[in-house]
């Protein structure tokens, strides 16, 4: 069964979303700051999936949010998790990072 409430979305629709977007969609990264900091998407927020619980009201409920993490697994449990206490407008990363062919940054 489909969750309404969340949807995948590819590695380049993402990458459009940030050239063309980024001012109106939030991007989470969940991964933990170990691997954030061997490269991420700049600009894109790191809120760890560990932490996610007690952050979660850092990400606007009316945004387009679009969850990151190195495979798809992590973004997926957290749209999930922020489905589940009733966000809306989530989307999943489909294969993370290792799927991610744009810049990367280490700042």
């Amino acid at each position: 069964m489909l969750n309404p409430s969340w949807a995948d979305i590819t590695p380049q629709e993402v990458e459009v979303l940030l050239l063309n977007h980024r001012d109106d969609v939030q991007f989470i990264d969940v991964r933990e700051f170990a691997e954030y900091k061997e490269g991420h998407i700049k600009g894109v927020k790191l809120i760890p999936l560990s932490q996610l619980e007690v952050r979660h009201d850092e990400i606007d409920r009316n945004k387009e949010t679009v969850m990151i993490c190195r495979s798809g697994n992590r973004s997926r449990q957290a749209c999930e998790f922020l489905s589940s206490h009733g966000h809306h407008k989530l989307h999943n990363m489909t294969g993370g990072m290792l799927n991610w062919n744009g810049e990367t940054t280490r700042d």
